[in-house]
């Protein structure tokens, strides 16, 4: 080669660089963990960093970097890193109550939307409030001394054997059914367990917490990512834990406690009964709400169906017209999505843009007005909302015949800012949302958010044509609006129903994860897809044709019979527009 050589063999150099989304560059010893390259980000006043994404993959802060890589930190402030955070603090309060009761048991069950896990204790009494306290002051002590979560792979037997050995039957049980020829444990304090997920490095990092006595249990708060080193106030969630404890009435009557005890039952051919029962105690809730509303039929006028998205809130609403239809009731149903205000006119967010989850992207006023004079018998033009044009037109004609009742659906029902005209006592007010799920096992609880995630990415596909990266991409606002304008109302409930089947997610599962698959390498939503999909592993799947055509999961996989089903007044379509 003529000219001057350009390449050759060097020594690996002893230093590699990070580069992080804003340009910079970190220069750092060769194999060092990512956290020491973030620790010069302490002074830039972020939230607390937890964790990493390093080449376009999720990393715990312990991950050495070994190459030159690309990295950003993951903060209490997002998503993931407040799942590290929460799955972390749930292995503190583990490993602390196993030191102080180590021949009774803890469960993780359900979450608290002002930040929060309800648990309970099981082979012991609930615990006293002194028990409570010496509890969360040794949790406080394993924080001040920054002990090491550590992180092991061990062979898959020998992780049954271990479980096993702590009488911990739903991970055997679940175990049982991985593919996996390891297990990923980890270890705080002398303590193991398995976590479905990443952890932070020690137990300093688990600062913000608190344990409150909870009607029979305790709850374990920590901060929400809007304000990650905060506690909110604990509200009173007694109707919730009503339907919690309803739902796991459901599966000690199935005989599944848990995603091992589901497959075994899957594995055994016993998905019909589970899909049949399950099925039939959710017709009984229906049937029940019915009923609570014939014995105020002289009083109620507006039926108010309201809960987040990929709830189910349609199929009940229709489930719930036919058993009032049973009873001889007449109900007329009204679109609350018919009164939003024309697209121009739709208040933005904080980033500019279309915040179509707010109240006053509807017109509120005239809805209220509207369901007011419908119910003194006059005619009423409804609008209908075009949303391909984003304009809000003239719609039917309508009026109500006697002691007809409204159901109107739709995520502002519980807003008590809503109504001015409609007096209370003429509103029967319901939340539905899929309240809770099956757990992994004790420790490892089943997001709802989750579930309603996979609901919605299945419906997008097959509805909509959205592919699973967009409905990833728009979930993070849709959550946004939930927290906002439905879940600080949901007590206002008269009556919650939880949608939630305990199959599910078996029946999700071949669905969702061709979808969840074509996410693209390099993409922000490839993550969330990859930790959709590890989880989905956990579950066998099963024969979607023994589903029943009206269930609520029918709104989502297809094949529902209660899609056209629709109601008239009288059984007779509405006038036409003028």
């Amino acid at each position: 080669m003529k000219g001057k050589k350009i390449f050759s063999f060097v020594k690996p150099r002893k230093t590699v660089e990070i580069t992080l989304p804003d340009g910079r560059t970190i220069r750092g010893p060769r194999n060092a963990p990512i956290k020491d390259f973030f620790a010069l980000l302490e002074d830039e006043h972020l939230p607390p960093i937890v964790g990493a994404i390093v080449n376009e993959e999720l990393r715990e802060l312990t991950y050495p970097i070994k190459i030159d890589s690309t990295a950003r930190p993951i903060t209490m402030g997002e998503a993931d890193g407040m799942r590290i955070y929460r799955r972390s603090l749930t292995m503190l309060l583990e490993t602390a109550f196993h030191k102080l009761y180590p021949d009774a048991y803890l469960t993780i069950d359900h979450s608290v939307s002002s930040g929060g896990y309800f648990c309970q204790v099981f082979n012991r009494p609930p615990l006293s409030d002194s028990e409570l306290q010496e509890l969360e002051e040794t949790m406080r002590r394993m924080v001040d001394a920054d002990l090491p979560l550590i992180r092991t792979e061990i062979p898959l037997h020998e992780a049954i054997q271990y479980f096993a050995s702590m009488n911990a039957d739903d991970m055997v049980r679940l175990l049982k059914w991985r593919r996996k020829p390891y297990v990923t444990l980890y270890e705080l304090d002398g303590f193991r367990d398995y976590h479905h997920g990443y952890m932070v490095p020690t137990t300093g990092y688990l600062k913000w917490f608190a344990l409150s006595q909870t009607d029979g249990g305790f709850t374990l708060r920590f901060p929400r990512r809007h304000a990650p080193t905060q506690l909110l106030p604990l509200p009173s969630y007694s109707k919730l834990l009503e339907t919690f404890r309803q739902y796991g009435d459901w599966l000690e009557m199935l005989g599944i406690g848990n995603v091992g005890a589901l497959n075994d039952a899957i594995m055994a051919n016993r998905a019909s009964e589970i899909i049949l029962v399950s099925e039939a105690l959710h017709e009984q809730i229906v049937s029940n709400i019915a009923s609570m509303i014939l014995e105020r039929y002289d009083q109620i006028r507006v039926i108010l169906v309201a809960g987040p998205s990929s709830s189910g809130k349609t199929t009940f609403s229709k489930r719930l017209a036919i058993q009032l239809l049973a009873r001889g009731i007449s109900p007329f149903p009204l679109e609350m999505d018919n009164y939003f205000v024309d697209r121009e006119k739709t208040p933005r967010d904080e980033n500019g843009n279309y915040d179509f989850e707010s109240l006053d992207a509807l017109k509120w006023q005239q809805l209220d007005q509207d369901l007011s004079n419908l119910i003194a018998g006059r005619e009423v033009q409804l609008p209908r909302y075009d949303f391909i044009s984003g304009t809000s037109q003239a719609g039917d004609i309508v009026q109500l015949s006697n002691n007809q009742i409204i159901i109107l659906e739709g995520i502002h029902g519980l807003n008590p800012k809503l109504f001015q005209f409609v007096r209370e006592d003429q509103i029967f007010r319901i939340y539905v949302s899929a309240l809770t799920q099956l757990n992994l096992d004790r420790h490892n609880r089943v997001s709802t958010t989750d579930t309603r995630l996979i609901r919605r990415i299945v419906r997008d596909s097959r509805e909509r044509g959205y592919n699973a990266q967009h409905t990833i991409r728009i979930w993070e606002s849709v959550r946004r609006g939930e927290k906002r304008y439905i879940f600080p109302y949901q007590n206002n409930a008269d009556v919650m129903f939880n949608s939630a089947l305990v199959y599910e997610l078996s029946a999700l599962k071949p669905f969702a994860e061709p979808l969840l698959r074509q996410v693209p390498h390099g993409t922000p939503e490839y993550i969330e897809a990859k930790r959709l999909l590890a989880f989905l592993e956990w579950f066998l799947p099963l024969d979607c044709d023994l589903i029943p055509d009206n269930s609520i999961l029918r709104e989502f996989i297809g094949d529902s019979i209660l899609k056209e089903f629709k109601l008239w007044k009288n059984d007779q379509p509405p006038k036409p527009p003028s």
